[in-house]
């Protein structure tokens, strides 16, 4: 078994990038995906959210692994877990290029949420930059959508202009994302039939085909 290695970055700070995180590794799960996640986010919020998860269920769900490191170790614990899990899913740190650099080296992707507003389209730049410059392919999630955003089909215009690939499937802005994780669940578990679980379910499907 060799992982899909998957970065989760965004060096613009609230675009959502741990909730997807969390809610992605739930969902690989759900389509029989062993899982393994590394923390190098400062914060910890995604730890919090696993620990959380292990005390009120136990084994925090089988097929699923939260590890807390500084961002200079992780290039060797992604290679560590590599071989025993599907997937491993990376949850890097805002506002930290050098971290950065070390969670997006050894990825098969780079997932990059960015809500659909002019000012977190273009704070997504160096990202994106950091991506090309170590050969790993991008692709972008516009997130925390707004029903019936007359900006978003123009943010997808502006960041195809920047050569970045954009994701099929879109994240709407639900209250739901929040309370799951408040309960060390995540969207899929809480509501499995809603809205928000379909494309958080859809996106995984997106993700793990693009991941090469």
């Amino acid at each position: 078994m060799t992982a899909k290695i998957l970065t989760v970055a965004q060096q613009k700070g609230g675009a959502g990038k741990t909730t997807l995180a969390a809610h992605l590794a739930v969902a690989f799960t759900a389509q029989n995906k062993s899982v393994a996640m590394v923390d190098i986010d400062p914060q910890q919020s995604l730890t919090t959210w696993y620990r959380l998860r292990e005390q009120r269920f136990g084994d925090a769900g089988a097929g699923l692994l939260v590890n807390s490191i500084k961002g200079w170790r992780v290039q060797n614990e992604v290679r560590r877990l590599a071989p025993e899990y599907d997937v491993v899913i990376v949850d890097s740190a805002p506002h930290a290029e050098t971290e950065a650099i070390f969670a997006v080296r050894d990825a098969n992707l780079v997932i990059v949420p960015v809500q659909p507003s002019p000012m977190d389209v273009w704070a997504t730049l160096p990202t994106l930059e950091l991506a090309a410059r170590n050969k790993v392919p991008a692709l972008v999630v516009l997130n925390r959508v707004l029903p019936r955003a007359n900006l978003t089909e123009e943010m997808v215009d502006e960041l195809r202009a920047l050569h970045a690939g954009v994701a099929r499937t879109t994240i709407g802005n639900r209250v739901l994302f929040a309370g799951a994780l408040s309960e060390g669940r995540a969207v899929g578990e809480v509501k499995p039939r809603s809205l928000a679980a379909q494309e958080i379910g859809a996106l995984a499907k997106e993700i793990w085909r693009r991941a090469k």
